[in-house]
């Protein structure tokens, strides 16, 4: 027996709202083989606790505009894993730290998966499903390039804000800046 239509949908819906509020690594798993309490688990991860509940508020607000509102919540005091039981499916939200240890994807890995993909996902070979694309605002410039970047010509600064390469930190012009 595989999990509901109803189910299906609402764990489709729960994934999306989760997508949309830049949850990671958003995946759904149909345990009604192995379960008798509920059909899918719904799983997506973010990287602190204020994001967690920004993607719980999330999916708890989507769902309840299409009439679903959750049984229980469980971890919501915390924010590093919460639980939201809608009965026929139990979204967590976890801590990208939690979501590593727990490993729930390999707990559950006999179970088959129903296929999620997220619609403001960028389309066809540019990116490929559950892979993000970073732009150059995303990339820290002092990790991206080791090699300090030299100073334009007048300017007594690097880029770092440190000494020039050729001066003496210790020299007392130095140590008056």
């Amino acid at each position: 027996m595989t999990a509901s239509s109803e189910a299906r949908e609402t764990a489709l819906l729960a994934a999306q709202a989760a997508a949309d509020k830049l949850a990671t690594d958003v995946a759904i798993v149909d345990v009604s083989e192995r379960l008798a309490i509920t059909d899918a688990f719904v799983l997506a991860s973010a990287p602190n606790e204020r994001q967690v509940q920004a993607i719980v508020d999330e999916v708890e607000e989507r769902l309840r505009q299409h009439g679903v509102k959750p049984v229980r919540r469980e971890g919501v005091a915390e924010s590093r894993w919460v639980l939201l039981d809608f009965v026929d499916v139990v979204v967590h939200v976890q801590h990208a730290e939690e979501r590593a240890y727990y490993a729930l994807e390999r707990l559950w890995k006999d179970c088959p998966t129903i296929p999620f993909v997220d619609r403001a996902a960028p389309q066809g070979d540019a990116a490929a499903p559950g892979t993000a694309t970073l732009s150059a605002d995303d990339i820290d410039p002092a990790s991206a390039d080791p090699t300090p970047l030299a100073p334009a010509p007048g300017d007594g600064a690097t880029a770092g804000g440190g000494p020039l390469q050729d001066e003496d930190p210790s020299a007392p012009e130095a140590a008056g800046r």
